[in-house]
């Protein structure tokens, strides 16, 4: 929402550029949309709604009475100097108004309750919205248009012309609209040519639509757009869907795409090719905000799998799986492979005197103080209860028992905050080193872990409070400080 408010130069704080940037665009895609009149009053296309009404929705500081008037004031003076319609123009105007405030009342109502991502992506309520929107703002237009006394026939005629260049612009742009934001050049993925196929079958499909003409050429390109749906961002995904429906628009106005043969082309003929090209652009946005859900459920799994929801650092299976992308990247030949065990001593009892709100307040803070301590040079796991697992790749036995002890004294001077409560805690800590040569880092961690652990035993039995290893022990660490 931000990105585009920004685009624009919108600001709760500037109101003047507030003011002066709506009259600007209103201008604009006034004209835009008035080059492209086909009959009277009514044009191929009008963006001019669909872009005021996504930024109202947008920005939502905008939707106050004085930038709808200024919104309305530069549609009748553009009139004024372009057209001989006199209070015509006025209706006309006004029912433009109608369709963007209500589309953005709708959407804004809708937003409420839902958060971003959810809303401004959600296919089925922008299609209500354009729809109520169109058909309230057609009735109005269509009747100050042709008047009481015309014959409805030609009011039947022109609501429907009107009513389905309305829903169908509103359908075919607002998503992409809605969605636009700078794109982040130094983020883009590399170029890979097997990530436009999508986009040429687009091409081919509304290349095939102009060569076999007929109603049904207009659904050649759905096919295409799902996958598109499937392989692209939802924002582009939404542009392309966008830019193929309009060009569908265009190519059927102009007889591009033959619907009759030897006929010439009705209005009811185009109100329906309008009608079911914007129909036909909510399934591939359904496809992609589908797919878009499903990526993200997987991501929260994953993240759930992966990650101990307590503490934020890894499970026991996230960790298996750390280990094969971020150790091996350090762990250079003759490189030690250092897995440290931890436990809390008398964790029970902080539980017991404090509750578990408590201890589970100690477990968070336990272990942001060992990741701080580990930073980029080691993996930290919980494996359960108050047992934790460092895993990092050393040059020697020495330097990971110098990593072991650096915890053991940073948690020992550590205070832990509970409710006005300073809590002080030690961790025991059992240190296996080896270094892989013939075994997988996975089998590697495994047999380490197990000797860790015996090691961890033997530090709980001598007191708590202390690093117990194969080789070096705490006081010949002390004594060489």
């Amino acid at each position: 929402m931000a990105n585009l408010a920004r685009m624009m130069f919108f600001s709760p704080e500037k109101r003047l550029a507030n003011a002066i940037n709506i009259f600007v665009i209103t201008t604009l895609f006034y004209f835009f949309g008035a080059s492209l009149r086909l009959i009277d009053e009514l044009s191929l296309f009008w963006p001019l709604n669909a872009v005021l009404a996504a930024i109202f929705v947008r920005s939502p500081f905008l939707n106050r009475p004085i930038y709808y008037f200024l919104c309305y004031s530069a549609m009748i003076l553009y009139d004024a100097f372009t057209t001989h319609w006199g209070w015509q123009s006025a209706i006309i105007n006004l029912s433009n108004m109608m369709f963007i405030i209500i589309v953005a009342r709708l959407l804004l109502r809708y937003s409420r309750t839902q958060d971003e991502s959810n809303w401004a992506l959600n296919a089925f309520n922008l299609f209500y919205a354009c729809l109520i929107g169109a058909v309230l703002s057609s009735l109005l237009g269509s009747v100050g248009s042709t008047g009481p006394s015309s014959d409805y026939r030609q009011f039947l005629s022109l609501f429907a012309d009107w009513f389905s260049e309305q829903f169908s612009t509103g359908v075919l742009m607002m998503p992409f609209l809605l969605m636009a934001k700078w794109p982040q050049w130094d983020k883009l993925p590399a170029f890979q040519l097997s990530k436009i196929y999508p986009l040429v079958a687009v091409i081919v499909s509304v290349m095939a639509s102009v060569v076999i003409g007929g109603a049904g050429s207009l659904a050649f390109p759905l096919p295409a757009l799902i996958w598109c749906a499937i392989r692209y961002p939802l924002p582009i995904t939404a542009l392309i869907t966008f830019l193929t429906g309009g060009t569908e628009i265009i190519l059927v106005a102009n007889s591009i795409v033959v619907i009759h043969q030897n006929q010439p082309l009705m209005v009811t003929e185009m109100f329906s090719a309008r009608l079911g090209i914007a129909t036909m652009a909510i399934c591939p946005l359904i496809v992609s905000v589908s797919v878009d859900a499903i990526n993200r459920l997987i991501q929260q799994t994953s993240l759930r799998a992966d990650y101990d929801y307590l503490t934020g650092v890894y499970s026991r299976s996230g960790l298996y799986e750390a280990l094969k992308t971020k150790i091996p990247l350090k762990h250079l030949p003759k490189q030690k492979l250092c897995v440290m065990l931890l436990d809390i001593d008398y964790f029970k009892r902080i539980n017991d005197s404090f509750g578990h709100e408590c201890g589970d307040v100690v477990l968070a803070s336990f272990a942001a103080q060992v990741r701080k301590v580990v930073g980029e040079d080691g993996l930290v796991a919980r494996l359960g209860g108050e047992e934790f697992v460092v895993a990092c790749s050393t040059c020697s036995e020495e330097k990971g028992l110098a990593i072991a002890e650096k915890i053991r004294q940073t948690i020992e001077l550590t205070a832990f905050r509970y409710q006005q409560q300073s809590l002080f805690i030690t961790v025991s800590i059992g240190l296996a080193t080896a270094t892989p040569e013939k075994q997988t880092l996975h089998d590697a961690f495994n047999s380490l872990l197990a000797e860790a652990d015996k090691y961890l035993y033997l530090s709980k039995r001598n007191g708590r409070n202390q690093t117990s290893t194969s080789r070096i022990t705490q006081q010949d660490m002390a004594a060489s400080i």
